[in-house]
């Protein structure tokens, strides 16, 4: 494999043509951030550039920069009456336009009065109403950082206070949080889990279905968000998609050990703002399993297409329709280590789709409404397969749930002066469902049903949200959310404040509260229980929402123009939680982090989880960046035996040191660059709860030990990821080619077990191994 990487690497940088100067255009509209009107005639320049390279933007707020040299540049963008704003580091290559939204924000003080400092903080964020506990993060970012795999979940896991399940899927848990309490919205609408291999009340999965491809500037929030975000406990991912070029048609390939896809971009027709950006991608991981370098246990297999397509009608009327689907499915056979028996068998297929259209309608030059519908799916299959007496074997569990949802929601902004912002909107949410899941009872010796419904139901949420600028250096975010739950009638009023003061160029405080609600997964809802005379009881359909109370604390501080320092604290109330409705029970939602329990459950379960997060930032300079992040942290739940116990995610700790350079290598007319990234993470101890042997074995299921909960830890978890690779721009094409390693260092520490019913034995779960990718882009 080494010799293969080697091979690879020469030829590539062997392949190497003719010399020549490369440029490309730099081009997008600047816009007002809270109307979103085109701001004639502001000034565009190029950082550094001599002599000034610059334009100013037209009547529709479009500028164009061209003939710019391939490479890093910066932006500074001025317009008369609002703050300044630097673009920094923009990748340009000879393949593709650079092509940006660009949004400035007015000044609240009089002209002659506004001084004002060139800011670089990438800790602000896309939403102006984010003013705690949120980072905005670039597609660019999700290919750059070391075992990201262009993966937006991965990416964030470097993040203060995020970290990932270290058995390899990307689960985000955020500030001890179970990551079921994750929201996804792609494009300002909420949508279905969207990870290959998802199982059901999961929010992460093995592989994100999300190409980066197709990423524009996104926003993460990891507490007290702002009035806006509903049904979300822990944190919100609100991705946005980009728009294709609307002038010149572009393309990308990639062939990968993960996967090989095709991008493609361009205008409808000439003279047309309008564009299409669409990503297909198919699965090649049998090549990694039949190498050998891991094993998966049986072969996966997914695809997915997504794409974005823009429809300008005039400048009042934009219209955008977008879509995302993926499917996968895997056949696997259980071992025990090295042993040839087959102890099990195992079909998993899960497949989620979404597709929609918003309408954008710029009402004057202070008001915007934003209205969108959509539709979205998810279906899942499974069946596990146990050994019989007779060397054969017999169905154990099996399962197959379909679930739609047709979501409407409207946003009405409107611009009062540069100090006084509204928003205000609705979202309604038709549910559909048709579930069934049959499972072995090993009590009882039979196959019993403990899923079986179908039908329909709904959610509505509304939220008003004001931002004042007290202060060109003050300013104040509070709103109210507002959730209602159509299959029982919960619902949840929910007040949340932000504030922030810069008491300085440099240096700025943060404080931030909200409540918070979430409905769990239907099936929690819908379970059922069957009795000795296969009678079906719904014990759980009466339960209430899910909440939170979110406090945090924060500071920032400008350490240079390129690096920032970023401190937090926060404190969260978790209360109506779902625990098991029994006087010694253990068991509480807050552990779970996907699937349902049959048990019969009340909402009267609490948690808090409270930490401490540092940020240290460089971003991307003269081709070097670092970041180093370090969280310390409690997470504690209460069941109905009153006892206050660890979560099953508290770590306690989480450090990660990240950080790269490119160098350009070769002739200066060759245009070819070499890339180093690497991340280094240590994370606390993974909590699980060990399993009875004895007991197991007498039932011939698993038995875990419910009165010592999550009481046994692995140790200590230590990944090192390593890329390194090459990147070249010739005329009109460029053409990249990485090695990504995830755990260098092939760190295994059990993370958890799971009692084997083919033999009676325990198995470990480590973490996930040493894996290494290859990807070959070529782009143009």
């Amino acid at each position: 494999m080494n010799r293969t990487f080697i091979i690879i690497f020469i030829l590539f940088n062997a392949l190497t043509a003719q010399t020549q100067d490369m440029t490309q255009t730099v081009r997008g509209v600047i816009e007002d951030q809270d109307t979103k009107m085109p701001l004639i005639g502001a000034t565009i320049q190029i950082i550094g550039s001599d002599p000034l390279v610059g334009t100013i933007s037209d009547m529709e707020g479009h500028f164009r920069i061209e003939n710019v040299p391939v490479g890093r540049v910066s932006l500074k963008i001025n317009f008369i009456g609002f703050e300044e704003r630097i673009i920094p580091n923009l990748l340009v290559n000879s393949a593709k336009e650079v092509v940006l939204q660009v949004l400035l924000v007015e000044s609240v003080d009089n002209l002659d009065e506004v001084v004002i400092t060139a800011k670089k903080n990438k800790a602000e964020v896309l939403n102006e109403m984010s003013l705690v506990s949120a980072r905005s993060f670039s597609v660019e970012e999700t290919k750059r950082f070391a075992g990201s795999f262009a993966d937006p979940a991965r990416m964030v896991s470097s993040f203060a206070g995020v970290t990932n399940q270290p058995e390899g899927n990307n689960d985000i848990i955020v500030r001890g949080n179970s990551p079921r309490g994750i929201l996804w919205r792609l494009e300002g609408i909420e949508i279905p889990n969207p990870n290959h291999f998802a199982n059901e009340g999961a929010t992460g999965g093995p592989i994100n279905a999300l190409n980066g491809n197709m990423l524009s500037d996104s926003d993460f929030m990891s507490g007290a968000f702002s009035p806006e975000y509903g049904n979300a406990l822990s944190g919100v991912f609100d991705m946005k998609l980009k728009k294709g070029n609307n002038e010149t048609r572009e393309y990308t390939a990639t062939a990968s050990t993960l996967g090989l896809d095709f991008a493609a971009e361009g205008p409808f027709k000439e003279g047309y703002n309008g564009s299409y950006l669409a990503n297909y991608r198919y699965s090649s991981l049998a090549i990694i399993d039949q190498l050998g370098v891991v094993d998966f246990g049986g072969v996966p297999k997914y695809q997915d297409l997504s794409f974005k397509i823009h429809l300008p009608i005039n400048q009042s009327h934009i219209i955008s329709a977008f879509g995302l689907g993926g499917i996968s499915s895997i056949t696997a056979e259980t071992k025990f280590e090295d042993e040839d028996e087959v102890l099990g068998k195992s079909v998993f297929g899960a497949d989620m789709g979404v597709v929609g259209i918003t309408h954008n309608y710029l009402i004057n030059e202070r008001s915007f409404l934003k209205s969108s519908v959509s539709a979205s799916g998810t279906r899942l299959e499974s069946t596990d397969d146990l050994p019989d007496e007779n060397d054969g074997f017999y169905e154990a569990q099996h399962s197959n749930f379909t679930k739609s949802a047709l979501k409407f929601a409207t946003t009405f902004n409107h611009k009062f002066s540069a100090k006084h912002k509204l928003e205000t909107g609705v979202i309604y949410t038709q549910l559909k469902y048709d579930m069934v899941e049959n499972a072995w009872n090993f009590e009882r010796d039979r196959m019993e049903t403990v899923l079986d419904d179908k039908g329909g139901s709904y959610t509505m949420q509304a939220f008003a949200n004001w931002k004042y600028r007290i202060t060109k250096d003050l300013t104040l975010s509070s709103g109210m959310h507002y959730m209602h739950f159509g299959l029982n009638g919960a619902y949840s009023v929910e007040p949340r404040a932000a504030l922030k003061w810069v008491v300085t160029d440099r240096q700025a405080f943060t404080v931030g509260f909200g409540l918070h609600s979430k409905v769990e997964s239907l099936a929690v809802y819908l379970g059922k229980q069957e009795a000795i005379d296969g009678s079906l009881s719904m014990p759980n359909k009466a339960l209430g929402l899910s909440k939170a109370a979110h406090y945090v604390l924060g500071y920032d501080q400008s350490l240079g123009a390129n690096t920032h320092l970023k401190i937090e604290t926060y404190y969260q109330q978790l209360y109506d939680v779902p625990i098991e409705h029994e006087p010694k029970s253990t068991y509480s939602l807050l552990n779970a982090s996907d699937d349902f329990s049959n048990r019969v459950l009340n909402n009267d379960g609490t948690g808090k989880n409270y930490g401490l997060e540092l940020t240290l930032e460089q971003y991307l300079h003269k081709g070097f960046y670092y970041m180093a992040t370090g969280s310390v942290y409690e997470s504690k739940y209460t069941a109905m035996d009153g006892i206050e116990r660890k979560t099953a995610f508290a770590g306690n700790y989480a450090f990660n040191l990240l950080g790269g350079k490119e160098w350009k290598i070769g002739k200066p007319d060759k245009n070819k660059v070499l890339f180093i990234n690497t991340k280094v993470s240590l994370l606390g101890g993974k909590r699980y709860t060990p399993i009875d042997l004895a007991a197991s074995q007498a039932l011939g299921d698993e038995v875990r030990v419910e009165d010592q909960p999550f009481s046994a830890r692995s140790s200590d978890i230590f990944i090192m990821n390593f890329a390194i690779g090459t990147r070249r721009n010739k005329k009109s094409t460029t053409r990249e080619f990485k090695i990504d390693i995830q755990n260098m260092t092939n760190n295994q520490a059990v993370v958890n077990q799971y009692y084997v019913h083919g033999n009676g034995k325990i198995m470990e779960l480590k973490q996930l191994p040493l894996f290494p990718t290859i990807s070959y882009t070529y782009s143009f």
